[in-house]
């Protein structure tokens, strides 16, 4: 079950298809009932995770890089300041591309765990509209986005999140969602949120990992979803709302809810706009106290 939350416990980054737009119409579609363990395999920037700040969790993403920050900020928080105010006074057009470069060389693999996890989080702040996208290669490839003042170093809002990724029993993994779910229980709950279904065929993104997620692995999803749902675990996923995503879920007698979302990532600011999203569970919920 959730604690008692602290309001400053958000998320650090900005994730491409981050739910802090969706929390509310989330929150509604989530167990009333309660759960024992929160499970997401699809963790990005993790706004549902830490909206609810559950006592018990496994969190997973693909992304390795992604996923050690997470874990420098449990186990690593002074150095990760320090190192980040580094960023902080070299900050520059000029000094962000070369930190950009740091991936393509053969040394980055001496690199420490904090050393990368800063770096993460520099290029995030300073880069064009907060978009974590890398190329074919794995490379991050986001130009530079001339912010006047980039919140580089939270202190505040690190040590918040070192706090609670300590307190509770919080279990990190970077690999294929199938993995992250193994061996959890009825009574559990897991919160999908995959790389979604292309609205049209311009609109794919693909950029978290450089692999891609393509018909394959949305169907391999829904079989999980299957297996999870026969053995009592109730889930919870978003993905577009597309004649494709749709027709993967109607075998089983899931509820499927249509919500509003802002699509807040475009290069052309007049494109950013409300879009059709859906919401997939296996449970029933009766109405509860709003409580963002």
């Amino acid at each position: 079950m959730a604690r008692s939350n602290s309001t400053l416990i958000k998320p650090f980054i900005k994730w491409v298809g981050g739910k802090r737009q969706l929390l509310d119409v989330i929150y509604k579609n989530m167990p009333t009932d309660g759960y024992s363990t929160y499970c997401e395999p699809f963790l990005g920037g993790g706004a549902l995770f830490l909206n609810e700040q559950p006592q018990k969790a496994i969190v997973n993403d693909e992304n390795k890089e992604l996923i050690n920050t997470y874990k420098v900020i449990q186990r690593n928080l002074y150095e990760l300041i320090e190192a980040l105010k580094v960023h902080n006074e070299k900050n520059s057009e000029d000094y962000f591309y070369d930190v950009r470069e740091w991936d393509r060389k053969p040394g980055y693999k001496k690199c420490s765990d904090v050393e990368r996890a800063a770096r993460l989080i520099y290029l995030n702040k300073t880069c064009f509209n907060g978009l974590y996208r890398v190329n074919s290669s794995g490379f991050f490839n986001t130009p530079y986005g001339r912010y006047k003042d980039p919140n580089i170093v939270n202190k505040h809002g690190l040590k918040a999140l070192n706090t609670y990724f300590n307190e509770a029993d919080i279990k990190f993994m970077t690999g294929d969602f199938e993995d992250s779910v193994k061996y959890i229980r009825s009574g559990a709950f897991v919160y999908f949120d995959p790389p979604y279904v292309p609205l049209s065929p311009t609109s794919n993104y693909t950029g978290y990992t450089g692999g891609g997620f393509d018909e394959g692995d949305q169907t391999r999803l829904r079989n999980l979803c299957d297996r999870l749902h026969s053995r009592g675990v109730k889930f919870l996923l978003s993905n577009s709302n597309v004649p494709f995503v749709r027709e993967l879920y109607t075998n089983q007698d899931y509820k499927i809810e249509i919500v509003g979302a802002k699509r807040a990532i475009n290069a052309d600011g007049k494109k950013r706009g409300e879009v059709e999203e859906v919401l997939i569970r296996n449970y029933d919920i009766q109405k509860r106290i709003k409580k963002l």
